[in-house]
């Protein structure tokens, strides 16, 4: 499978990234071995996961996405070479002191995601959320001390704006501090505006790369949710109420014409969109079964004409 360079990293990543907060939520570690298997078959590289996943499944405590990982990768010791682990860090993980971007935390949740994840450097490590009370040159500065320790061997952020983004490339280029090189910001067919617009400009004009999550719209765009009737059809049902609108019901209308024009799914081509999206390194998406692992080799394989993409970006204007 064709690869991608992720921005600045000197890392190639296949054109999807699987998306690991199901592991210990809507998946056991059973089922969470078998799709990371055939996610590696297929010929994907990435994965996606962060300290907190799943914290909130009653019982839980933080960490157990990681450590499902961690001992897939103990299981297959030959997969390690083939995969980069992505991870992330702010999230409060309910105790004192586990929380946010400060020096302290970083160095010592570093460690923790280390051990869960069973190796010896995480490969892109991520600020999860800005942190309002740590400023970047600490936080910068933390990794820094991770980079030359060899702990870590890129980072990124999640959920900044194109100001936030801004003042941290900045701050990086004047303190000679290490800077972001990858964004993780929530993109799909149906939230294209947080990231469309000056954010998606200024990642493209320096040079980072971009993974997109709620790439499906928490299955939204699946087309498996058509009206209130469907919500409970899974554990995301609740929070896909706000998607059933005008528009969101003319996106679904465009991606099954166009799915119908490629013999693909819904889930398929609102993939393809971003795999071909100016600016988007890759779309994050998670599965529960080896037939969903499938379709994303389908998705990487679908190539949108100029007619497509139009009536994909007009349903989504």
């Amino acid at each position: 499978m064709d690869k991608r360079p992720l921005g600045n990293t000197g890392i190639d990543i296949a054109p999807i990234v699987f998306g690991g907060n199901v592991f210990g939520w809507t998946i056991d570690e059973a089922r969470s071995f078998a799709v990371l298997d055939a996610f590696v078959d297929h010929g994907f590289n990435a994965i996606d996961t962060a300290d907190v996943y799943s914290r909130w499944v009653p019982g839980n405590r933080g960490g157990e996405s990681e450590t499902i990982i961690g001992r897939w990768l103990k299981a297959r010791p030959s997969v390690r070479d083939k995969v980069v682990i992505f991870t992330k860090v702010g999230s409060d993980l309910g105790e004192p002191g586990k929380k946010g971007l400060g020096e302290t935390w970083i160095l010592k949740a570093v460690d923790d995601s280390l051990a869960r994840l069973g190796v010896e450097r995480i490969d892109l490590y991520f600020s999860h959320w800005l942190d309002p009370e740590t400023p970047y040159d600490t936080t910068l500065g933390a990794y820094q001390k991770l980079l030359e320790a060899g702990k870590i061997r890129a980072i990124g952020a999640s959920n900044l704006n194109a100001d936030q983004l801004g003042e941290a490339l900045s701050t990086a280029k004047a303190r000679s501090l290490p800077a972001y090189q990858v964004l993780q910001p929530e993109y799909n067919l149906y939230a294209r505006q947080s990231f469309d617009g000056p954010l998606r400009d200024l990642c493209i004009s320096e040079g980072l790369g971009v993974v997109t999550y709620y790439s499906l719209a928490s299955g939204f765009l699946t087309g498996k949710y058509r009206s209130q009737d469907d919500l409970g059809q899974s554990q995301r049902g609740g929070g896909i109420a706000k998607y059933l609108d005008t528009r969101g019901l003319a996106i679904l209308a465009a991606l099954d014409t166009v799915a119908a024009n490629h013999a693909a799914k819904p889930a398929e081509i609102a993939l393809a969109w971003l795999i071909a999206r100016k600016g988007v390194t890759a779309p994050i998406a998670s599965a529960t079964s080896v037939a969903q692992v499938e379709s994303f080799a389908a998705a990487a394989a679908v190539k949108l004409s100029p007619a497509d993409i139009a009536a994909l970006d007009e349903a989504s204007a």
